[in-house]
């Protein structure tokens, strides 16, 4: 077991989002509301929708440049740099936690995975050329032959 990190019932202290990359558990926080929706005779009476709120613009887990480009990629999603993960699809307080968890490692190693690499344009072939001009003519004799004929 490495120093530092302790595991609980299976679950680690931090969020793994790359091998390199981890978000401290500390650092989330969350609230809790009841859920719409069915949930039989404890529905009104559980607190299973969660909240869970991740300080991007505060933390010191992401790296300086990595940080940057997710604030620029998520910048439509945060508030005040607080991005914000709702759930609230199952019944199960814990299951709806695991599902939050789940969704802001998702978003964040989306929003810190590199630039896809700029396209290469390229020519169209000779022959994808050829069979272009070729459907053109054949399209417009088709609309040729459904004109009315002239006297």
């Amino acid at each position: 077991m490495q120093t530092g990190t302790r595991i609980l019932d299976g679950v680690d202290d931090d969020l793994r989002v790359t091998d390199d990359i981890a978000l401290p558990r500390t650092e989330l926080g969350w609230r809790f509301s009841r859920s719409g929706g069915p949930g039989g005779q404890s529905v009104n009476t559980t607190d299973s929708r969660v909240e869970l709120r991740f300080d991007l613009g505060a933390t010191q887990a992401l790296p300086s440049e990595l940080k940057e480009r997710a604030l620029l990629r998520l910048g439509n999603r945060l508030v005040d740099g607080v991005l914000s993960i709702v759930a609230s699809e199952h019944r199960s307080q814990l299951q709806n936690r695991r599902a939050a968890e789940l969704r802001l490692v998702t978003v964040i190693a989306q929003a810190i995975a590199p630039p896809p690499r700029p396209r290469k344009r390229t020519k169209p072939s000779k022959g994808a050329i050829e069979r272009r001009l070729t459907d053109k003519r054949r399209t417009g004799l088709r609309k040729q032959e459904r004109r009315r004929p002239e006297d």
